[in-house]
């Protein structure tokens, strides 16, 4: 069965990082790559969606600018020398909201992942993430996104880091993505524990226990470390290690409001250089 991958894209170089990482993740993979962009006639998305009505001369403006740069990636990626015969490129222009539009897309192509860069062309250098991609990571809840900095390694990941208190109690199928990502690159997990107790209670040491289990067929390693700071200790365990990928359950109104907002690179330092695999907890 084809995987179906969503690109989204502004035309920005980051957005093209994200396009050919894809390529490379999924390369052993039957793929059909759906590159998605969303364009208004104006700077502001409200304003245009309110304002505007196809057919003005503002709106096929935009209409134009949006379909011959999505004409160009085509072109650029069929006339790449080793073309994989497994993936098949497919472009769609929207009029819409961002978000509406990926979740749209979601929706309708029945997406397995969406892989986009972590900011747009016009976004600050001291932002870590850009606000698309904070958007995608918050509020697409039916489907996993990687998100990919510009600096990344374009190579297959080989060390998959997942941050885990052990004190939620993670379904099978909310990981399923991260084990399925694991077997197809051949890449170890390497689950690392901030510590913040003397030792686990019955409640983590059981859910420990039950990603043991989820992971048989995974290699997979546990890891702990102590420090006040989860974000410091988390880019010391990744960069001392050079691995290639952070893993987050996204729960919820909990973790990614305290750390993609954060607006420095160096609070958050893998992040500029390391693609994030952010799932969902399906309870919400």
């Amino acid at each position: 069965m084809k995987r179906k991958i969503l690109l989204p894209t502004d035309f920005s170089k980051n957005a093209w990082r994200a396009i050919t990482y894809a390529q490379e993740l999924y390369k052993n993979d039957s793929c059909n790559f759906y590159i998605l962009n969303v364009f208004s006639a104006t700077g502001n998305p409200i304003v245009s969606l309110i304002s505007l009505e196809p057919g003005s001369e503002l709106y096929e403006t935009a209409r134009l600018k949006s379909e011959n740069g999505l004409a160009k990636i085509l072109d650029k990626l069929t006339l790449e020398k080793n073309q994989n015969p497994k993936h098949h490129f497919e472009v769609i222009s929207k009029f819409n909201n961002t978000i509406e539009a990926i979740k749209t897309a979601v929706e309708e192509k029945d997406i397995d992942m969406i892989v986009m860069g972590s900011k747009g062309e016009t976004e600050s250098i001291k932002a870590v993430f850009g606000s698309v991609a904070i958007d995608v990571m918050e509020k697409v809840r039916n489907c996993p996104v990687i998100v990919v900095p510009e600096l990344a390694k374009n190579n297959l990941p080989k060390e998959i880091v997942f941050p885990t208190s052990f004190k939620t109690h993670l379904k099978r199928r909310e990981l399923k993505h991260l084990i399925e990502l694991a077997q197809s690159c051949k890449a170890s997990v390497k689950f690392l524990h901030i510590k913040t107790e003397e030792k686990l209670n019955k409640m983590q040491v059981n859910n420990k226990k039950l990603l043991e289990e989820y992971f048989e067929n995974v290699d997979h390693s546990f890891h702990e470390l102590s420090h006040n700071d989860i974000f410091v200790a988390i880019n010391c365990f990744v960069e001392s290690r050079d691995s290639d990928m952070v893993a987050f359950i996204n729960k919820k109104h909990a973790f990614f409001g305290s750390i993609l907002t954060k607006p420095l690179v160096k609070e958050i330092g893998y992040a500029s250089k390391v693609p994030l695999l952010v799932m969902h907890d399906l309870r919400n």
